[in-house]
């Protein structure tokens, strides 16, 4: 199967004329005449079309789809279609779509926007010794999961349409399907899936939709598998950003107030920018306290293919930009920058930008005292500068930052999605684990087992997890926003402590053997399994109001404190990061080793959208879609790394455990910066932080302008 798509940024279709020299008979072609529902891939609006209906907004817009039994043949059938454009003015940055050159939607260009305050900032900055400006910028992130996206359909007997494939969130990709295809029983069953990292929550819907239309019409099985490249360039990436800060401090460095605007480009369609955009606005002020706080937020629509969730969905950036910003702050100040840390971040009983109280797990410090302590950060700094005042082939630096994330849906998310979850006893005496939560690498399947075995009192190997399957498992909600463990988890425990106590009730005691279980299942599962399912229940404490945007934001954080490492080679300018020091509140590591590889997973590829990752764009399409030029860190570029987990147990956890996913992304691009500064006396503001930028600092520090 091909997918026909647009080779410009922004245009109408004029003319769409098939060659007759192709023989056509042997192709099956879609379009928009075939949709039986709506078309749309709906997401939180439904603004994406399945097929462009006339309108393209960007450059891989599909228009046509092409079905053959021969793979090479769809693609010599895809060269047979002439398409007739008309092309139109686009938008393609931040800076064009907030100046309104072409408006792509209503009377502006603005997805979504929020705003968050606290006190007053004209206050705050009347108060103020020291005021500091600065301004941030982040690229697009490609995701880079081991394959990329592919899926399958097929029309059963019944009707029943059923799709398999690389992807996050079942549900979601039903939930989409049965606008396109209404009245039609949909089953969805994801394939093993070698990562995501965001980038398969929502696109795989995409998908879904065409290789569903095609199997519909042709009523034969259809696949679409996209290569590398394709997928690189059609499906979502990071929001890049524009991060602004102004920032008023007393003379001993206190934070007094903090005005904040930020911007993401959402891309052609909203996507999931209203979420992504939430999270970022909601970490924008880093786990510091401040008494005066204004954030302001947009998403903004360019003719560029949509922007999506990415490991922090957010987070990353606004986090990026006010650790960075701390930099700026000590270099216009002569403050110390762990001091100024030391002297604002969070503890039990601080106050959030949104009024949330922090009341429980608050490991800010902790983190960071511990990171600095085996770092020997302070002692290390030293030593650098010394080296830096030689002659030598290398600048020296050691760069830190603070960082926190929120687990679980932000607010009253949680409590929209009502997840669901089951055990079963089965009349094998196995227990099975059913929720749609996927594997995708990160180890759910293990840390889910575990948490019902421990709960059961068995052997992990009495336990099997069912495949996310919506004919077999409960709506969980997706896999995203570091929420399997902590809230799928809470869930699970709940059901397991009631199918524990059926089973007790009916024979005495919970057996814990297998001879035990299989006994237990003859008896209570001969008219099915024994099955219990919990929904997701809110803790009456926390308390959130949408719209007014204030409360309890999430129901804790973790925290985590990083310090790298590194050399800045001073003939090439190239930096190289010799180690990575974090310590990373967790609550509880369910799995110790799984934890460990999140944690150095997320600071590689952080390590890699900080240094490495530098994605090209032209008229609005990706210019570097491959490995070749688009640089990702390797298992040799990752650094020595000196991992520290501290547990601060979370109540409402599953044996106290907070999500952990995501938080390892946030910190290290600003430790890469800060150590840069220390290396070169840069403080280089856009990432990624290539020798291009250190090479170009260094001659205007000169007083060299070429």
């Amino acid at each position: 199967m091909a997918r026909i798509a647009v080779g410009f940024a922004f245009g109408a279709i004029k003319k769409i004329q098939f060659d007759p020299c192709c023989p056509w008979k042997d192709a099956v072609v879609a379009d928009t005449k075939d949709i039986p529902g709506e078309n749309c891939v709906a997401t939180i609006e439904a603004d994406q079309p399945l097929l462009a209906p006339g309108r393209v907004m960007h450059p891989m817009e599909p228009i046509l789809l092409v079905a053959h039994p021969d793979r090479n043949k769809v693609w010599q059938a895809a060269r047979h279609v002439q398409i007739t454009y008309e092309e139109r003015d686009p938008v393609l940055t931040i800076e064009e779509s907030l100046a309104r050159k072409q408006l792509l939607r209503g009377t502006d260009n603005v997805f979504k926007e929020y705003l968050i305050e606290r006190g007053s900032v004209k206050d705050g900055f009347l108060e103020a010794a020291h005021i500091v400006e600065g301004e941030y910028r982040t690229p697009p992130q490609e995701h880079a999961y081991i394959e990329p996206n592919g899926m399958a359909a097929w029309v059963e007997e019944n009707g029943a349409i059923v799709v398999a494939g690389s992807m996050q969130c079942p549900y979601y990709v039903q939930k989409a399907l049965k606008r396109i295809f209404p009245g039609r029983n949909i089953r969805v069953i994801q394939a093993v899936t070698g990562g995501a990292f965001g980038g398969k929550e929502d696109y795989p819907s995409m998908l879904a939709g065409h290789v569903a239309l095609l199997a519909l019409k042709s009523r034969k099985p259809v696949k679409m598998l996209y290569d590398r490249s394709e997928d690189m360039a059609a499906t979502t990436k990071r929001h890049p950003s524009i991060v602004r800060h102004r920032t008023g401090l007393t003379k001993d460095g206190r934070l007094t107030a903090q005005d904040i605007d930020i911007v993401f480009d959402g891309g052609a369609y909203i996507t999931l920018s209203p979420v992504v955009l939430s999270r970022g606005t909601l970490h924008a002020t880093g786990p510091y306290a401040c008494p005066n706080v204004r954030v302001r937020s947009r998403a903004v629509a360019t003719n560029t293919p949509p922007n999506g969730a990415f490991r922090g969905f957010g987070a990353p950036q606004t986090l990026f930009a006010v650790e960075a910003h701390w930099e700026k702050i000590a270099q216009e100040t002569g403050l110390d920058p762990l001091k100024l840390r030391r002297r604002n971040l969070v503890k039990e009983g601080s106050v959030m930008a949104t009024g949330q109280v922090l009341k429980e797990s608050v490991s800010a410090s902790e983190a960071l005292e511990r990171c600095v302590a085996r770092a020997s950060y302070e002692a290390a700094r030293l030593s650098h500068a010394s080296v830096n005042r030689k002659p030598g082939p290398v600048w020296k630096g050691m760069g830190l930052a603070l960082v926190h994330h929120g687990p679980g849906f932000t607010g009253s998310g949680e409590v929209m999605l009502a997840s669901r979850a089951a055990v079963a006893l089965n009349r094998d005496g196995m227990v099975s684990v059913l929720a749609a939560t996927t594997e995708m690498g990160q180890g759910e399947a293990t840390v889910l087992t575990q948490i019902v075995a421990e709960t059961l009192g068995l052997d992990m190997s009495l336990v099997r997890v069912e495949t996310p399957d919506t004919a077999k498992v409960p709506n969980s909600g997706p896999t995203v926003a570091s929420r399997t463990t902590m809230i799928i988890g809470n869930i699970l425990m709940k059901a397991s402590l009631k199918l524990k106590d059926k089973v007790a009730k009916e024979l005495g005691a919970f057996p814990t053997t297998a001879k035990g279980l299989k006994a237990a299942g003859r008896k209570l599962c001969a008219k099915g399994p024994l099955h219990f399912e919990e929904e997701y229940q809110k803790p009456p404490e926390i308390v959130w109001n949408e719209a007014a945007y204030k409360g309890d934001a999430y129901g804790v954080y973790g925290y985590e404190a990083i310090i790298v490492d590194l050399s800045v080679d001073r003939l090439t300018y190239e930096v190289k990061v010799d180690r990575v020091f974090t310590s990373t509140d967790v609550g509880r590591a369910i799995h110790p080793d799984l934890v460990r590889g999140q944690i150095a997973g997320g600071t590689v590829q952080g390590l890699g959208w900080a240094l490495t990752e530098n994605a090209v764009f032209s008229r609005g399409s990706m210019a570097n879609s491959q490995f070749t030029n688009y640089v990702i860190p390797t298992f040799a570029d990752a650094p020595a790394m000196d991992l520290d987990i501290i547990e601060n147990p979370y109540p409402r956890g599953p044996y106290g455990a907070k999500g952990i996913g995501e938080l390892p992304h946030n910190a290290p691009a600003p430790a890469v910066v800060a150590a840069v500064r220390q290396a070169t006396g840069l403080l280089i503001t856009e990432l990624p932080v290539l020798p291009e930028k250190i090479c170009h600092g260094m001659l205007m520090k000169k007083g060299r302008t070429s």
